[in-house]
């Protein structure tokens, strides 16, 4: 007779556990469903991804055959585990969520696969992939939709020639896109002017990205970029957007300090933008090129805390976000959402 497999609901502390590993084996690839493989960041390149939400909440893992984690399908159920063999135990159940586009309930593309700028922790520029077309994202899009319900559009984008470029092609998009009649985001390079040009275009929300919480660290892994001009921009999009509808991811794992990442948060709330904390992911085709390192449950967690305080402190409502990473909440924790 089969043991039955106890229960064990994600809680925070889990879901930093797993963040925090940020991979897993999986037992039967079959138990995936065939989704687009991560072009866009630091994780473009990997070999996929699995969502798994139990308890209300939601964590992705790049899959990756030398995990400590093994994604099994527990005898009888639709419900899997996460055993972790270095420990020898099950650490969360729950199921597999499928990806329509990326992620669950969004169509989230990547336009260009090409970056024009190296920042020292992202595998975008070796990669120099593939840009679709209009018609290849609108197919996405709607093979999303036939596949299941989206509640939003998300769109990110490299830099295949110039930020200006990027822009543009998000606008020429637009008319198609709104026809879907869901919010839709974007995250592109800040470029001066964009942000009313997207808000004209019918963009419910945007992301300019600061990336790194340390000035001087920036300076080394982002060389060509200018943090002033994210942060001006950033400014200019919560006057267009308003509060809370506008977000920029900070990368946690590149030498940082627990200080100078709450100096960052602060500094982004103060002025309306909400903060995505995304633990690093040390891709292998930039190994040596700057410091990178995953943080520990721990310190995800102390870095949750103190965005949920600052949150409250501004009065910001991530759980609120109608697009984008704050909606998928795999990759983060989000105040609000994994309290």
């Amino acid at each position: 007779m089969t043991q039955k497999t106890e229960n064990i609901p994600m809680t925070a502390e889990i879901k930093a556990f797993l963040l925090s590993v940020g991979t897993a084996d999986i037992e039967d690839e079959k138990m995936v469903l065939p989704t687009l493989k991560s072009t866009a960041g630091p994780s473009a390149g990997s070999s996929g991804s699995v969502f798994i939400t139990s308890n209300g909440r939601r964590v992705r893992l790049n899959l990756d055959q030398n995990s400590p984690l093994k994604i099994r399908k527990i005898p009888e159920s639709d419900d899997i585990e996460v055993f972790d063999s270095t420990e020898a135990k099950i650490v969360v159940t729950g199921k597999i969520e499928p990806a329509l586009a990326h992620c669950p309930e969004q169509a989230y593309i990547n336009l260009s696969e090409k970056c024009i700028f190296d920042c020292k922790y992202c595998s975008v520029p070796i990669l120099q992939g593939h840009t679709k077309t209009k018609e290849e994202t609108l197919k996405i899009i709607r093979d999303a939709f036939d596949k299941g319900n989206v509640k939003a559009i998300s769109i990110t984008s490299g830099v295949e020639k110039t930020p200006e470029g990027e822009v543009e092609r998000v606008l020429e998009l637009m008319p198609e896109l709104k026809k879907f009649n869901v919010p839709i985001g974007v995250s592109v390079y800040s470029v001066s002017g964009g942000s009313e040009k997207l808000k004209e275009a019918g963009v419910s929300e945007v992301k300019y990205n600061i990336e790194v919480a340390d000035p001087e660290i920036f300076k080394t892994v982002c060389p060509g970029l200018s943090e002033n001009d994210v942060f001006g921009e950033l400014k200019e999009a919560v006057r267009l957007f308003g509060r809370g509808k506008v977000f920029s991811n900070v990368i946690i794992g590149l030498g940082e300090t627990d200080e100078s990442v709450e100096q960052m948060i602060e500094k982004l709330a103060e002025i309306g933008v909400i903060a995505c904390i995304r633990p690093i992911y040390e891709n292998a085709l930039r190994k040596g090129d700057c410091f990178m390192e995953r943080p520990t449950p721990e310190r995800i967690l102390k870095l949750f805390e103190m965005q949920k305080r600052i949150s409250q402190k501004y009065d910001l409502h991530p759980e609120k976000s109608e697009t984008m990473c704050s909606l998928c909440s795999g990759c983060d924790m989000v105040p609000g959402r994994d309290d």
